[in-house]
């Protein structure tokens, strides 16, 4: 065999162990944030040095984003959150398994410690 047929073998049994996952299937919780408008940058920093990279690493994870409200273009601007984190998994179960577990415990206080008043709202979506 030669070494171009063998890194071929490699790679082609290399994304047979990946499973089959249809972004379709995905959830999407939108959480809204409160942020005190004294620790905003702080939250921001947590977000990239520990959150992120912790639910990173969580079994059927997709996605995580932290977006800012730039302007409102129509209707009616939400209420004080400018703030919004964007979390997708693969699934319900294993965003739950996320929430419960030590690593959460350990990355979700460096968000919340920064948060004010009500302190979030989430909203769970499926992807159609």
């Amino acid at each position: 065999m030669t070494r171009r047929n063998s890194l071929m073998a490699l790679v082609a049994s290399g994304m047979a162990a990946i499973p089959a996952f249809s972004a379709s299937s995905a959830i999407h919780l939108h959480v809204d944030l409160f942020v005190d408008p004294n620790r905003e940058q702080e939250m921001v920093d947590n977000f990239h040095k520990i959150f992120k990279p912790t639910i990173s690493r969580q079994p059927g994870f997709v996605e995580v984003r932290l977006v800012k409200l730039r302007e409102v273009k129509f209707g009616q601007p939400p209420a004080p959150p400018k703030y919004r984190l964007l979390i997708s998994f693969q699934t319900e179960e294993l965003r739950e398994k996320w929430v419960a577990s030590a690593d959460h415990q350990r990355a979700w206080p460096a968000i919340e410690k920064t948060l004010t008043g009500q302190k979030f709202t989430a909203v769970l979506f499926d992807v159609q």
